[in-house]
């Protein structure tokens, strides 16, 4: 398949191999896997995309396609799941169906180079390559994807398995009878439709630069959008929870390790309060999040089901600034440059800037009208 178009004035064509499944190297499960609840609560498609340099001395280009064909079959033994397809249950839950049909790979070469056009492709005439994945969230969340992507970059380089997958995810069954100790009344429908989603990383000092910059940029959006004062606004806290279990989840753990809390307010409140305002009721509302809270949010969704249980429309504030992406090295070192594709409407995303690390990007979906005025906010 071939596609053209203009870019900067040149002509750019793309040419794109049929798509192909790459199937585990073994067929060694059949039938259902078991989704957690924890899986259930998000399950739109994540779209990611890494970029890598050429190869000083260049190096096996012309077998980079074999390469990550031959190790995604060989890493798809231990993470099975993966090769299998999504099902839809009565209830409104999903499992996976172990079916070993493998899993979708395209490749696409470009006839100009990395630095002169978006990430669109594979392979690139300077030599360089992107690396676009696109994984259900009811497969994975950002700690489980970053561990996979690990293990296949080892097992393109020859290596073994740092960490071994934990694939049960029984442990985080709803207990029988079902006990709810917390009131979660918050996911019913309000009169708000401007949510936050923010992910949550363990307490540490570029965590909380990372927290304040979110927070930051939900108040400028709220002042932006010149939200009714007294607009109730909800900010939902996405909280890793695999050391909060007792015992912890166990390392290596594939799966949704994350459970959602929130802090209700007002719109005005946040508006003309410090920024200490909005910290202090964060913090209030990670300290809730402990064993009982896990247990109880599981069980919650048990009794409403999946069918029946809706997060309102939201505004998705996420970082992945602290997502291990050097460990993406599938022997040309590790990403020159990492971002998502296709992401949320309504949402905003803090992105590392460079291998480095040094710097933040921040891809934010606003109102043409508003942009202008959170420019401003932001800079303040």
């Amino acid at each position: 398949m071939e596609g053209t178009g203009k870019h900067g004035g040149d002509q750019l064509s793309i040419k794109k191999s049929e798509p192909v499944l790459i199937e585990p190297e073994t067929r060694t499960h059949s039938g259902f896997f078991f989704l957690s609840n924890l899986d259930q609560v998000i399950t739109n498609f994540v779209h990611t995309v890494y970029l890598y340099k050429a190869k000083k001395g260049g190096g096996a280009r012309d077998t980079l396609s074999d390469i990550f064909k031959q190790s995604m079959a060989n890493i798809l033994v231990h993470y099975y799941p993966l090769a299998g397809r999504l099902r839809l249950r009565s209830d409104g839950k999903y499992n996976v169906e172990c079916t070993n049909e493998g899993v979708l790979f395209v490749e696409a070469r470009a006839n100009c180079n990395m630095d002169q056009v978006d990430v669109q492709v594979t392979r690139f005439k300077c030599g360089g390559f992107a690396l676009g994945l696109s994984i259900s969230h009811c497969m994975v969340d950002g700690i489980s994807a970053m561990e996979f992507i690990k293990s296949w970059a080892e097992t393109a380089r020859g290596m073994p398995l740092t960490t071994k997958p934990v694939l049960d995810r029984s442990i985080l069954r709803s207990r029988q009878p079902p006990k709810i100790d917390f009131p979660f009344g918050q996911y019913a429908p309000a009169e708000t439709n401007n949510l936050t989603w923010q992910w949550r990383t363990e307490p540490s000092k570029a965590a909380q630069t990372s927290q304040r910059s979110q927070l930051l940029c939900g108040v400028a959006r709220c002042k932006a959008l010149q939200m009714n004062p007294d607009q109730t606004t909800q900010l939902l806290l996405i909280v890793d929870v695999r050391s909060k279990l007792n015992p912890p989840l166990p390392k290596g753990y594939f799966g949704n390790g994350i459970a959602i809390c929130s802090c209700l307010g007002r719109a005005g409140e946040l508006i003309k309060n410090p920024l200490s305002f909005a910290v202090e009721e964060v913090q209030n509302g990670i300290k809730m999040v402990n064993e009982e809270f896990v247990r109880s949010w599981i069980d919650y969704f048990e009794v409403k089901r999946a069918k029946d249980f809706r997060l309102l429309s939201h505004f998705i504030v996420t970082s992945w600034t602290r997502l291990p992406i050097e460990c993406a090295d599938f022997g040309w070192g590790e990403p020159a440059q990492f971002g998502g594709a296709n992401l949320p409407k309504d949402s905003g995303v803090f992105l590392p800037d460079g291998k480095e690390k040094k710097g933040i990007n921040l891809i934010l979906d606003l109102p043409v009208t508003a942009m202008s005025i959170f420019q401003e906010l932001m800079l303040l």
